[in-house]
């Protein structure tokens, strides 16, 4: 793609009502995302400790998006200085771009400083009641100056999901020689402008712990995040894991991609999915879809081989998709598709019933909030 390309699919909000609506519907939906994750559990797919894992990388979301929030709380008002506006991806996902969290992972950098060279938050409303008061005039400048504030104090606060979010592990059960672990990690795939989650099990042969091992633990660190590019198939990553470390087994490997988001108000969508919305006619804050792809690669035997003279080492052979030759294509034992929407697009969707629609998860968030899975 290239540079111009790029830029046509990118759109900036410049409008205030359209950035505020744009941020209320992703606290919205990052919410509903949770009760995703908590349905899934309820339908025994995933286990506690996944469902803990997963929504801390879904609350991270969701601040993220408070933080920018707060940073875009005055675009389209004459605050005294052009600021820019938040640029989203219009095509692709729906979501900030990249370089939205670079900048925002930057400015976290420096957020302290600037912190303290800002009026406190009681200063600033005092000055904005001298303004209504005394001047009658609306204190754009002086709230311009607290969205700033508020944007560096969220992240001064921590817990966002950045463009890298560092693989962290989890004990998960002490086998006979063996211990289990979960590995969990996160980037902002540049490409396509979406949070992707990787969780990995593995088994760890080593004679001290994985997370106690100061050598194999930075180094398993390093390798994931090199390998963790939305382009290389899960086959290959977990295989060059299982190659690099002879002493950790990767048992299962899992990638959640959240997005890419629809919305007729923000996203220009093509094919099915624009039917859908547009014959929704969903009112505000409802005309929305989401969706939601969980490719997984499972371990399905262990064979042997040398390693030097004397000495074997276990490795995995990986289960592919035995249907129609696709697990070559997919790198993957299993790939799951689903949508989350409201009630409104989800009845348009059931009515068009468009044709690859059939064997995708659907999660329907009821008018009063509940999420209900079909």
């Amino acid at each position: 793609m290239t540079q111009t390309e790029s830029s046509a699919d990118h759109k900036a909000l410049m409008d205030t009502h359209a950035s505020r609506r744009y941020f209320q519907k992703f606290e919205r939906i990052t919410q509903h995302l949770t009760q995703v994750a908590a349905a899934r559990a309820a339908e025994g797919e995933l286990s506690d400790l996944d469902v803990a894992v997963i929504t801390r990388y879904l609350t991270a979301i969701s601040y993220t998006f408070r933080a920018l929030s707060m940073k875009y709380l005055l675009v389209g008002r004459d605050t005294g200085k052009f600021f820019g506006s938040l640029s989203m991806d219009a095509v692709e996902s729906g979501f900030p771009v990249f370089n939205e969290l670079l900048v925002m992972a930057n400015d976290a950098q420096q957020a302290q400083t600037h912190l303290r060279n800002m009026p406190s938050s009681e200063d600033l409303k005092d000055q904005m009641l001298r303004v209504i008061i005394g001047e009658r005039e609306i204190p754009t400048k002086l709230q311009f100056a607290m969205s700033q504030r508020l944007y560096y104090e969220e992240l001064l606060k921590g817990e966002l999901f950045w463009a890298q979010n560092h693989p962290q592990v989890e004990w998960v059960e002490n086998l006979e020689d063996r211990r289990r672990f979960l590995v969990h990690w996160a980037v902002y795939d540049s490409q396509v402008n979406l949070p992707t989650i990787y969780l990995l099990e593995i088994e760890d042969s080593g004679r001290t712990a994985l997370p106690k091992d100061e050598r194999r633990w930075p180094e398993v660190q390093a390798h994931l995040m090199a390998q963790s590019l939305g382009g290389l198939k899960l086959v290959t990553i977990a295989k060059g894991f299982d190659e690099s470390f002879d002493d950790l087994h990767p048992k299962r490997l899992r990638r959640y991609h959240v997005g890419p988001m629809y919305s007729s108000a923000y996203t220009r969508q093509t094919g099915p999915i624009r039917d859908v919305l547009e014959q929704a006619r969903a009112p505000e804050g409802d005309d929305w879809a989401l969706a939601w792809t969980v490719e997984e690669l499972l371990s399905e035997r262990v064979k042997e081989e040398r390693a030097g003279w004397f000495s074997t080492v276990e490795r995995e052979v990986f289960a592919l998709d035995p249907f129609s030759g696709r697990g070559v294509d997919t790198g993957a034992t299993r790939m799951e598709r689903a949508i989350i929407l409201p009630q409104r697009p989800f009845q348009a969707l059931e009515e068009l019933s468009p044709p690859g629609f059939a064997s995708v998860r659907k999660y329907v968030v009821s008018p009063q909030g509940r999420v209900l899975s079909y």
